[in-house]
């Protein structure tokens, strides 16, 4: 059970955006607690989460890979001490697949094939991190469709 107050209000942003299709309250909301937690110089955690929620609901992809850019940054910083302090049910390590899936789709979106197929490279040597539980097998589908896209006609 997550426990941190600042992840919590994120996932209120990302249930407004999935399940409730609201992109732009879920934008703004993302907005506001970037600022509230100090951007990129706040808790290496909240960046990573934030940042990555933030990423998809960009319009645009330049500033979608921003995002996850930042997010990966962050997630550098991160222990597995402080996910278990926030109640996070997973270890650092699990982090990694899902955002170069992310930057891997970007660079897709943005033409530039080679980086990613790097970075699903990248997402792919990470994936034993991953359980086998719904959140594990959402990221392998990802990577499987993306694999697809990328493929050589």
């Amino acid at each position: 059970m997550i426990v941190d107050a600042t992840l919590a209000r994120i996932n209120e942003g990302v249930q407004a955006h999935h399940q409730q299709g609201r992109r732009e309250a879920a934008r703004d909301l993302f907005a506001q607690i970037w600022e509230e937690i100090g951007g990129e110089q706040g808790d290496p955690l909240h960046v990573c989460v934030l940042a990555h929620a933030m990423a998809d609901v960009q319009d645009d992809v330049p500033e979608e890979l921003l995002w996850d850019q930042r997010a990966l940054a962050a997630v550098d910083l991160l222990s597995d001490a402080r996910l278990a302090e926030a109640g996070v049910p997973m270890r650092v390590a699990g982090l990694y697949p899902s955002l170069h899936l992310n930057l891997a789709d970007c660079h897709r979106k943005l033409g530039d094939l080679d980086r990613a197929r790097e970075h699903l490279g990248h997402a792919r040597a990470g994936i034993d991190a991953l359980g086998d539980d719904e959140y594990g097998q959402l990221i392998r589908r990802g990577l499987d469709q993306l694999t697809q896209q990328l493929a050589p006609e």
